[in-house]
């Protein structure tokens, strides 16, 4: 990349270490986004979209953002101004202030030359019905929100992630007994069905870095004070559980832990590519389609299908009751899957059911005649 124009004076020391590593996280998928390549529907103009929450990693996103497009000469005539970084800060108005922290945040992203928004979002009674928590369903809501506008602008968006961030999300699924796609972590570069590309720039960069870089642009970062409220299970992974393992292990295990995400990653995608080979259709799922495939292969294929035909995320039981549907089904009642009530249709429930040689998933489901075959299952 080239050096900032000589009319645009560069807003970090000339000694700053930490933002170098932080601007060289970025600089391959800032250029690449920034590129004057063909515009498509989902891309009408260079530029990002970043993720801000007003903590360090988000502000050190930003700020490392900003500088290369400065340095790709990207910025335009005005010195004050860079169109292409855009920041999005999302107020869920849970916390106390949560108002003042937006505008602070977003002052700081035009301070450093980026644009800058704030999308107030409402989380109703603090959760979304379904048994989230109030916390959970903040963030479904603040990741709906950033999707949402990157959809809008026709940009990639950029989230600030770090590989602290990583290493907890793996140890968390270690210790809930996930699979290898909960365990493969966070997606550094995935595209939506929609067409929206979600980056994470920095999960090679520790939390400490992004930290530094703050300190080094006199950026003075927002503590979210659930960040440090033991009461939430990824605050006790980062302030015990992961100090307490490279105690006893020895250093490094955050980076391994975000290393097992890396390998986990390729082996899902792999596996996932094939249960789509095998998933020829979203309506009755034959059973002898699916009964001889391997079991990595077959639950994904199930999961697939129970999602396609309505169903919410499933569970590990969940995908286990159907697994034993395929199999020996005999006296075996119908499988309950998640699924938000249908508007009009209050108490309806979505079950899957073995009817004959294929699977069926129904709402409101009335279990169907049995055949002379199959026999009555026990009274519980």
């Amino acid at each position: 990349m080239t050096e900032a124009p000589a009319d645009r004076r560069p807003f970090w020391p000339r000694r700053s270490p930490a933002f170098l590593r932080a601007r060289r996280a970025v600089r391959g998928v800032v250029g690449e986004l920034l590129d004057d390549g063909p515009r498509t529907h989902h891309r009408r103009a260079p530029g990002v979209v970043v993720g801000l929450s007003g903590g360090a990693d988000s502000l050190a996103l930003t700020a490392a953002c900003v500088a290369e497009a400065m340095a790709a000469g990207e910025c335009g005539e005005d010195p004050h101004g860079c169109a292409v970084v855009h920041a999005v800060v999302v107020d869920h108005g849970l916390q106390e202030g949560s108002a003042a922290v937006a505008e602070k945040a977003a002052t700081t992203a035009r301070g450093l030359g980026a644009t800058a928004e704030i999308i107030r979002v409402d989380v109703p009674g603090g959760g979304d019905g379904a048994g989230e928590g109030p916390e959970a369903a903040a963030r479904t809501a603040r990741h709906a929100a950033l999707h949402g506008a990157a959809l809008r602008l026709g940009r990639p968006l950029l989230l600030a992630h770090t590989l602290d961030d990583q290493a907890e999300t793996v140890l968390l699924g270690l210790a809930r007994g996930a699979g290898a796609t909960a365990l493969s972590g966070m997606d550094p570069d995935r595209t939506w069905d929609d067409g929206v590309r979600v980056v994470r720039p920095l999960l090679g960069l520790r939390r400490a870095d992004t930290e530094a870089v703050c300190d080094e642009l006199g950026l003075e970062p927002w503590h979210d004070p659930h960040n440090a409220d033991p009461r939430f299970a990824r605050v006790r992974a980062r302030a015990t559980a992961l100090p307490m393992l490279e105690e006893l292990l020895g250093p490094g295990i955050a980076e391994n832990l975000a290393r097992t995400a890396d390998l986990l990653r390729a082996d899902a995608r792999a596996l996932d590519a094939l249960a789509d080979d095998a998933l020829r259709t979203a309506d009755e799922l034959d059973v002898g389609d699916v009964v001889t495939l391997p079991d990595a292969v077959r639950t994904r294929v199930l999961k697939n299908w129970a999602e396609a035909n309505g169903s919410a995320p499933l569970a590990a039981a969940h995908v286990t009751a159907l697994d034993k549907l395929v199999g020996d089904h005999r006296g075996r009642g119908p499988v309950a899957l998640p699924s938000a009530e249908t508007p009009g249709h209050p108490g309806s429930r979505l079950v899957a059911h073995r009817k004959g040689g294929t699977l069926a998933v129904s709402r409101g489901f009335t279990a169907p005649p049995r055949s002379r075959s199959e026999p009555r299952s026990d009274p519980k």
